[in-house]
């Protein structure tokens, strides 16, 4: 087995919600979405592995763009929508 080094396997990567932009929220809903697959799946080879099958799955995809977005919507909120 190839596990993911432990520091990889945080749930929000540097301890907070709170961006200075938009853009930077939605980097980081998406590194929070990664950080999420790795908790659940530690080991490497078959996380790769699995990458042929739902790469080219459009419903694996969409519900990819799903947890994204929902984890932007948590940070958009922890940011008072950066008004």
């Amino acid at each position: 087995m190839n596990h993911l080094p432990e520091e990889e396997l945080t749930m929000i990567p540097g301890g907070s919600l709170i961006t200075a932009t938009p853009e930077e929220g939605r980097s980081l809903a998406m590194m929070i979405a990664r950080h999420t697959i790795h908790n659940i799946q530690p080991d490497l080879d078959k996380l790769v592995a699995g990458r042929e099958t739902y790469a080219t799955d459009p419903d694996s995809l969409i519900a990819a763009s799903q947890v994204v977005a929902i984890e932007f919507q948590t940070i958009a909120a922890a940011n008072n929508y950066w008004k």
